[in-house]
């Protein structure tokens, strides 16, 4: 969770970014009159907070609507708006939070410009709190360019664990498709390749989105700011391509096992009809002598059972003669 300034605020951190790597930490009440100042702020506030709202348009009336709006929205997908003083920015991140699913990926809204960052959550992201530990620690960034540049490398540095594990499931299930396919591993494939479905659906907005930060011409944006970017342009585009292999072994496995699944039934069902076809000729014979009508021959012999097995036994080892003669075997 992230940490708390104050109990009954919208805010749930507030630092003033000097410039040297480090963020001394503000008060609630301070928050406002340092993010209208000239000097850095980063205000990062609960979008769920019913005063929300009403502190941005009443401390942050600089903002267009349309960014409150957008600040401040349920649904939201990876997108970037430039405006005249700066930039509306979301970004999503894994959700490594406690009983989640990392597909269920969290969003993060930010306005940034020379002089202010504001950013909304709605859920917990991991990658704020390393920002804020990074403050902390005085390495974390200097300036408003080299916060969306670190933030966004540590979103995709998240993602990084995902998708090793996803490579490492598809791994496990091939192998056992390979190695003895079931039924059930049908389902843990359709489960990764959904996974992979969903990831790509937020990962390739959100690679769209740096490349476009990377060519906007505010000052805050320095050349040392979009080589970091570009950096995780280059990470999100692996990823990118990292899920489209996935999909493309999934559907491959998933064929395999249906291959593998459907000539286990054939096998089965050949041998059913090896099986139905030996006794059929030997069930006419039972049904046959099994009518009770007058004239039965051999009915009041001693040895006439024997005699009939023994026949019944040699017909059936001459039907397996015949077929294997004849290949079927």
């Amino acid at each position: 969770m992230d940490r708390p300034v104050t109990d009954a605020s919208a805010i749930l951190y507030a630092a003033a970014i000097h410039g040297d790597g480090a963020g001394q930490v503000l008060p609630a009440e301070e928050a406002a009159s340092h993010a209208r100042d000239d000097d850095l702020a980063w205000v990062h506030l609960d979008g769920r907070h019913p005063d929300t709202r009403s502190w941005i348009e009443r401390e942050l009336d600089y903002l267009d609507p349309l960014a409150i709006d957008a600040l401040l929205a349920e649904e939201t997908r990876p997108r970037l708006v430039e405006f005249d003083r700066g930039a509306l920015l979301i970004l999503r991140g894994v959700n490594l939070n406690q009983d989640a699913q990392p597909e269920d990926m969290v969003s993060i809204r930010l306005w940034i410009d020379a002089h202010r960052i504001v950013s909304v959550q709605l859920r917990p992201l991991k990658a704020v709190r390393d920002i804020q530990d990074r403050l902390a620690g005085g390495n974390g960034p200097r300036h408003s360019g080299e916060f969306v540049a670190m933030l966004s490398a540590r979103l995709f540095e998240r993602m990084e664990p995902v998708m090793t594990d996803l490579h490492m499931a598809l791994d496990d299930v091939e192998e056992e498709v390979l190695d003895g396919p079931s039924a059930s591993a049908r389902q843990t494939v359709v489960t990764l390749r959904r996974q992979a479905i969903i990831f790509r659906r937020y990962f390739a907005p959100q690679r769209d989105v740096i490349a476009q930060l990377r060519t906007l011409d505010f000052t805050w944006l320095d050349p040392q700011a979009k080589r970091r970017l570009q950096e995780n342009l280059d990470r999100i585009t692996r990823y990118l391509e990292d899920l489209d292999a996935i999909r493309e072994r999934a559907q491959i496995v998933k064929d395999e096992l249906a291959n593998a699944l459907a000539d286990r039934m054939n096998r089965t069902l050949y041998v059913l009809s090896i099986v139905a076809a030996i006794f059929l000729p030997l069930g006419f014979l039972t049904g046959l002598l099994g009518i009770n009508v007058g004239g039965m021959p051999g009915a009041d012999a001693a040895g006439a059972f024997w005699a009939v097995t023994g026949l019944m036994a040699a017909i059936g080892l001459a039907e397996l003669a015949l077929f294997r003669w004849m290949k079927w075997l």
